[in-house]
């Protein structure tokens, strides 16, 4: 399996049972990740080379406008996709390997928490994972310590109150806040 395979089919929607060839290089990759994250949080870097380095993690070049504050983490890397004028603040996690599209002009503050990875609720079958994908549209502003989770999808210009739990698709241009998050207004 190479890494486009890997995103072919964690991208299709299909189970990953545990021990399978996907599970196994998913490992793999959370490995890489772990590398290029350690490199990344270690020390200061310039803004131009915090964007190589999520280059590197991503597989993907990312727009010279892209910023990001360490510490990020992430066990994949390689299924988030940045627009351009994104800005991500500190110590947030995104599980990406269902998938993470972050539009143009979006902003995500401190140790907010992506996850596109749900585990099945049979006992027997736990270790099978289910990815469902993150879609943040553009403008949106996610305040600090949210958590998304997997298959939401958040509309343009859209605000997310802090420590919200995003559970359900998000409508563009609405604050959303609480446990689980709910609509306080429209913008």
């Amino acid at each position: 399996m190479n890494t486009e395979e890997f995103l072919k089919y964690m991208n299709s929607g299909l189970s990953v049972d545990g021990n399978s060839e996907v599970h196994k290089y998913m490992h793999k990759l959370a490995q890489e990740a772990m590398k290029i994250t350690a490199e990344l949080n270690s020390s200061y870097h310039e803004p131009k080379e915090v964007c190589r380095l999520f280059s590197k993690l991503t597989g993907q070049e990312v727009d010279s406008s892209f910023a990001l504050f360490p510490p990020f983490y992430t066990d994949c890397g390689k299924n988030i996709i940045v627009g351009k004028n994104v800005f991500i603040n500190s110590g947030c996690r995104f599980q990406d390997q269902g998938g993470i599209r972050i539009g143009d002009g979006t902003l995500i503050g401190h140790n907010v928490v992506l996850t596109t990875l749900n585990h099945n609720f049979e006992p027997e079958l736990r270790s099978s994972m289910n990815p469902a994908p993150i879609i943040i549209g553009n403008n949106v502003w996610i305040g600090a310590s949210v958590t998304v989770v997997p298959g939401v999808t958040i509309g343009d210009n859209a605000i997310i109150a802090a420590g919200a739990v995003v559970t359900k698709d998000v409508e563009a241009n609405t604050i959303v806040g609480g446990v689980p998050a709910k609509v306080i207004r429209s913008i």
